[in-house]
């Protein structure tokens, strides 16, 4: 089945007025990456849609291998995906187990026996939230190469012990690391610069939930800097929660906007802060 787009529109909102069929099951296509715009495969429901170009939906396309957790944007060269707490990016010297990397080379060689996938950055093992995959090297040399000048906006949501003294601010620190993998504060200009600004969302009597907007990318960067403001996250028994029984890290990467060189344009992935942050603050009254 195909189209030609004759306004510029969002792809989900197009296909619904556009197409004689149930809500229900043009969401599955979109879903199996059964739709191509341009004869790349989409599966962004808000892709931003441009008068004349060629929609092609596969009608016939049998659902491949499902993933375990939410695919934020999916075409030929990019796999955007909303990664689960406690799950590895990729395997380490010291790690081996099943990782995300794993899991989504697995589904994408289902769609595709020829199908490759690179990691284009990470997150630590305990942060839920958006992770980027690139489907050939070029695309991933790209985004590697370019990272801080393409990344425009990361964005994440924590919930820490106590209140902040000020509802925003912004934690700039010098850090290093330990020969056990532990990250700390330099009290010297002699580590790696690390910006990290936050804002109070909400609170309750014992936690706060914050907007953290990173401006560098330094390992454990989020966790120390809270920390060292006496602000720890929940569940974080490395950097300071030493009293909780949280079953997560509750840090999630909710919001990433970047310039992607395939269509020449920035794209802003989003995803929802997960509902046991939600739960904790309700209930701690």
């Amino acid at each position: 089945m195909k189209l030609v787009v004759n306004k510029n529109s969002e792809l989900l909102e197009y296909l619904y007025e556009n197409l004689d069929m149930p809500k229900k099951r043009i969401k599955q296509y979109l879903v199996h990456g059964a739709i191509y715009v341009e004869e790349d495969r989409v599966t962004q429901y808000n892709y931003p849609l441009v008068a004349g170009m060629k929609i092609m939906i596969d009608t016939n396309s049998k659902h491949v291998k499902k993933l375990p957790f939410e695919i934020l944007f999916e075409d030929d060269h990019l796999l955007v995906v909303n990664k689960p707490s406690g799950l590895l990016t990729i395997a380490t010297e010291k790690e081996k187990e099943r990782t995300l990397y794993h899991i989504v080379r697995d589904y994408v060689i289902s769609k595709n026996p020829h199908g490759r996938i690179f990691i284009v950055h990470r997150l630590d093992k305990d942060t839920s939230g958006i992770v980027l995959f690139a489907k050939d090297e070029k695309t991933k040399n790209q985004l590697q190469e370019n990272w801080n000048e393409y990344v425009s906006l990361r964005e994440y949501t924590a919930i820490v012990f106590g209140h902040p003294k000020e509802e925003a601010g912004q934690i700039v620190q010098y850090l290093k690391e330990t020969k056990t993998n532990l990250v700390y504060v330099s009290r010297h200009e002699d580590g790696k610069k690390a910006i990290t600004n936050y804002s109070l969302i909400k609170s309750s009597d014992n936690y706060s939930m914050l907007k953290v907007i990173i401006e560098t990318g330094r390992k454990n960067q989020i966790r120390v800097a809270l920390a060292s403001k006496k602000m720890p996250i929940v569940g974080d028994k490395k950097y300071g929660d030493s009293k909780s029984k949280a079953n997560r890290l509750y840090l999630h990467a909710n919001r990433l906007k970047i310039y992607y060189p395939v269509i020449k344009k920035e794209i802003l992935f989003e995803t929802a802060i997960p509902n046991e942050f939600k739960k904790l603050l309700s209930q701690d009254r």
